[in-house]
């Protein structure tokens, strides 16, 4: 019997199963599953989840069930592609046919020293839940500063505000102007947002040095409570370390079947893989989408077209605390309330179709 393993229960290994199952996986394959958690995390919510405005339960959704579908659980620590098997931290080998590597991103700290010691994620669950504690349970008063003024920094930042309103809350961003690649409109309602409920943004800021109790911008110091980096990614250890061909961010270039160079059977999705796009859920789906007809064409012994469709984003959505938002579809720019509820009306939508 074939076997698609897939590594991580991420938004583009979770397509990839609800595309397969129930009725389009052959019937001499089965699919493992191997993850850390039993549950697929909602990583566009550890936001709230840090600023403890949502709980654990609300920002995750069960793994799909059928009967040729196994689930382990456990960190992968080794991809041995020559004996196409992968190898957990536990010793237990799980051989497979086709692997698609969905492990997801860690941290970049960019070589700034201190930062990776003293500052607090939100790149995984456990990750997120260390960051609640650590901000929640500061005295009144105290001052947070989040390095990195992208969706997630925006949105964590608008969300501690409404959690803990007695904070004091920093947000230091590296360009001239918020969101400084979309239109002015956007990153004027935004900083606006800020303004107004006293989040202090830095602009042009570059943090050279995170010692305990203070950062340091440019070579200003400034004393801080806590400090959350969300200032860039990178693929997890494991896809840094594999023997493969991969660009300036250590992500493995893929083909346009998503396949690495020189390997048919080894897949690659998500924050992981190379692309011209910023690393988001959206981008994971519409790759596991192109994935599973890849897949599908391969087993089936059929050629691959030629030139495989563009893939093309629909936008983004950020929120404001739970009241407020912003979005950028199809060139249009949709702010205030209306942008806010879409958002949550698309994540009801993606828990109810996954769930």
């Amino acid at each position: 019997m074939g076997k698609l393993v897939l590594l991580g229960g991420g938004y583009g290994n979770m397509r990839v199963m609800l595309r397969l199952l129930p009725n389009n996986l052959p019937l001499d394959t089965e699919i493992v599953l191997v993850d850390r958690a039993p549950f697929h995390s909602l990583k566009t919510e550890f936001y709230a989840l840090a600023a403890g405005t949502s709980t654990d339960k609300e920002i995750r959704v069960s793994f799909p069930e059928h009967e040729r579908l196994t689930a382990v659980y456990g960190e992968a620590v080794e991809i041995n592609r020559a004996e196409k098997v992968v190898i957990l931290e536990d010793g237990q080998r799980i051989e497979y046919d086709d692997l698609v590597i969905g492990l997801g991103c860690e941290d970049k700290y960019h070589g700034v020293p201190g930062a990776e010691e003293y500052t607090y994620s939100i790149q995984t669950m456990a990750k997120s839940r260390a960051t609640f504690q650590a901000l929640c349970g500061l005295p009144a008063g105290s001052t947070v500063g989040i390095v990195g003024a992208g969706l997630s920094g925006i949105e964590l930042a608008s969300e501690l505000r409404e959690s803990r309103a007695d904070l004091k809350v920093k947000l230091f961003d590296r360009g001239s102007r918020i969101l400084k690649d979309f239109p002015e409109k956007l990153s004027k309602y935004v900083k606006d947002w800020f303004t107004k409920h006293n989040v202090d943004v830095i602009a042009n800021s570059n943090i050279t040095k995170v010692e305990p109790g203070k950062i340091f911008n440019h070579e200003e110091e400034i004393p801080l409570d806590a400090v959350v980096w969300t200032a860039g990614v990178q693929p997890v250890k494991l896809v840094r370390e594999m023997d493969v061909e991969k660009d300036r961010q250590g992500r493995p270039i893929v083909t346009q079947y998503f396949n690495v160079l020189d390997d048919e059977h080894v897949y690659v999705v998500g924050d992981c893989a190379s692309s011209d796009f910023s690393p988001s859920a959206q981008l994971a789906e519409e790759q596991a989408e192109h994935i599973v007809k890849v897949l599908r064409m391969r087993w089936k012994g059929e050629h691959l077209p030629e030139k495989m469709p563009d893939i093309k984003l629909k936008g983004f959505m950020g929120s404001l605390g739970k009241k407020q938002g912003f979005a950028y579809l199809a060139d249009t720019t949709v702010t205030g309330r209306i942008a806010r509820l879409m958002k949550s009306g698309l994540l009801w939508m993606y828990k109810y179709q996954n769930d």
